[in-house]
């Protein structure tokens, strides 16, 4: 009865999230048209009147920009030592994936954690490490495996010193889409089954067109675990398919898995943008650090 129960509440839970991920992936004319609309009033001159602002809007001001600054903050110790190595060579770096590459939540709008990286390891005039991003929002990883079939995406990996992948939250939304109505663990059971069997199949292919590339995927964190903790099968389903990811990287001698779900623990601390699921910038903000820390790591070893 529990297990029903339980399963019961993870269906009504990811409903609500379908719903929301739904309306804000919506992009229709008239969204576009508003969002040209308020581009263009930013570029209007503001009017004495409005050039006068109160104390609380200077703070919320300074405040944004000292959170866009702390990018700077990730360019210290260990970090420093992996920016020596790319200034040794010219080096390229491929992020492919979906939303998280993107950087869908982001509210300083520089590209999540890999406009993070590439700021930090270009912190200087000159440019170290080429950053070339085709993440794109509800990409699912079958879709990521035909899009490796795309002439220009072929030829960055080709050419590329690293590849950075997220991939499999909307492989998991799929399910639940797909089940609405009757879910069971044993649906995510069975398409992990499957997304093992593509990932391992996106690698084949990234290695086909660049055996001595490095890769790096990014495994899942918890959205739920903040706002519905007595829900442990939701936490059980993202530890599962964490478990498939380090599997598929552990057949590979130049792929590294990098967990990311202990990044979003803190409970005290708001990680997660409007959506309650894409990290905002301090989410990005740790993801990238831990990045940076991994590359770190197995350029030291190399």
């Amino acid at each position: 009865m529990k297990r029903k129960t339980a399963l019961i509440s993870i269906g009504i839970t990811l409903i609500g999230l379908v719903i929301i991920l739904v309306i804000t992936n919506i992009n229709s004319p008239i969204d576009k048209a508003i969002d040209k609309a308020e581009i263009e009033n930013k570029k209007e001159k503001p009017s004495p009147e409005k050039d006068k602002k109160d104390p609380v809007e200077e703070k919320e001001e300074k405040t944004a920009d000292n959170v866009a600054g702390k990018v700077k903050d990730l360019v210290t110790g260990a970090v420093r030592e992996t920016i020596d190595f790319f200034s040794n060579k010219e080096a390229r770096v491929v992020a492919i994936g979906d939303s998280l590459t993107q950087g869908v939540g982001d509210e300083t709008g520089n590209g999540g954690y890999v406009g993070m990286l590439e700021d930090a390891l270009n912190s200087t005039d000159e440019t170290v490490v080429k950053f070339e991003n085709y993440g794109k929002r509800g990409r699912r990883s079958d879709q990521l495996l035909k899009y490796l079939e795309d002439p220009k995406v072929a030829t960055s990996i080709s050419e590329a010193d690293v590849v950075l992948i997220t991939i499999g939250a909307n492989d998991i939304m799929q399910v639940l889409k797909e089940n609405i109505t009757n879910i069971t663990f044993e649906d995510f059971q069975r398409e992990r089954v499957d997304y093992e069997d593509r990932l391992s199949k996106i690698f084949e292919k990234i290695y086909s067109l660049n055996p001595h590339t490095d890769v790096y995927l990014l495994g899942f964190y918890n959205p739920f675990g903040r706002y519905f903790p007595k829900i442990k099968e939701l936490g059980i389903i993202v530890r599962n398919w964490n478990e498939t990811g380090k599997k598929v990287t552990e057949k590979y001698d130049n792929a590294t898995y990098i967990p990311t779900i202990d990044l979003f623990d803190d409970r005290d601390v708001d990680l997660f943008w409007q959506d309650n699921f894409h990290p905002n910038y301090r989410g990005y903000h740790r993801i990238a650090k831990r990045v940076l820390e991994y590359l770190h790591d197995n350029e030291e070893s190399a």
